[in-house]
């Protein structure tokens, strides 16, 4: 079931586009909090956005370009500010299609289910890990934080995937080695300490610091 996130201010169009998304078996979510549109955006992990342009607090064309930064997920926009000028920065902030309201429903449904199946009949979904900000985009091993993009090697993925599938829990040392090396021959433990230093390096010069936190004897975790 694909998921498509819903951000428009008028709650009667929001949920008249979620109950229709519904009859298509799409699970539709629509933001009620328009300052946090990233926050839902990171936890319900659409594989396609409906963007209004004129929102409360931030406009479309802001989150267009948030979500941008950290992900390639179809967004097309909705607004009946269709002028020439609006639907060209729509595309140029990187929009994928724009729907001039007021729009029929089946118009909606048959732009979606095209961009769906240009998006994902040829590509796996984009999937989103995120804590205190920081977002790694396993798609194609990006971290992203704030405006800054860090430059992970593969190791350093692994290890930071690792720990933020576990979020809360602490990862024993042997547990990421064997991710790390999948071998059974033995490895040095220094290896892995060199690894994880070389990271938190890394986190901190982006302005992560403490991100990873050591529970001696026992392994590491993110706080």
């Amino acid at each position: 079931m694909h998921k498509i996130l819903i951000v428009e201010d008028d709650a009667v169009i929001a949920k008249a586009i979620k109950n229709h998304m519904g009859t298509w078996g799409w699970e539709g979510e629509c933001v009620t909090d328009f300052e946090q549109v990233m926050s839902l955006f990171i936890s319900f992990n659409p594989q396609l956005v409906l963007l209004d342009i004129s929102l409360p607090f931030y406009n479309g064309y802001h989150w267009c370009s948030e979500i941008r930064k950290v992900s390639k997920v179809p967004i097309i926009f909705i607004s009946s500010a269709a002028d020439n000028m609006n639907i060209v920065m729509a595309i140029n902030m990187g929009g994928d299609d724009f729907i001039a309201k007021p729009f029929d429903l089946s118009v909606l449904t048959a732009k979606v289910q095209a961009m769906l199946r240009r998006t994902y009949d040829f590509a796996g979904q984009t999937d989103l890990l995120e804590h205190r900000g920081a977002i790694l985009n396993t798609s194609d091993t990006s971290l992203t934080y704030h405006d800054s993009k860090v430059e992970l090697s593969k190791n350093d993925y692994k290890i930071l995937k690792m720990l933020l599938e576990n979020k809360g829990k602490v990862v024993g040392r042997e547990a990421i080695m064997a991710r790390l090396w999948e071998t059974d021959s033995y490895i040095d433990e220094n290896t892995l300490t060199v690894n994880m230093t070389r990271l938190r390096k890394k986190l901190e010069t982006a302005g992560l610091a403490g991100f990873i936190v050591t529970k001696k004897g026992i392994g590491y975790m993110v706080t």
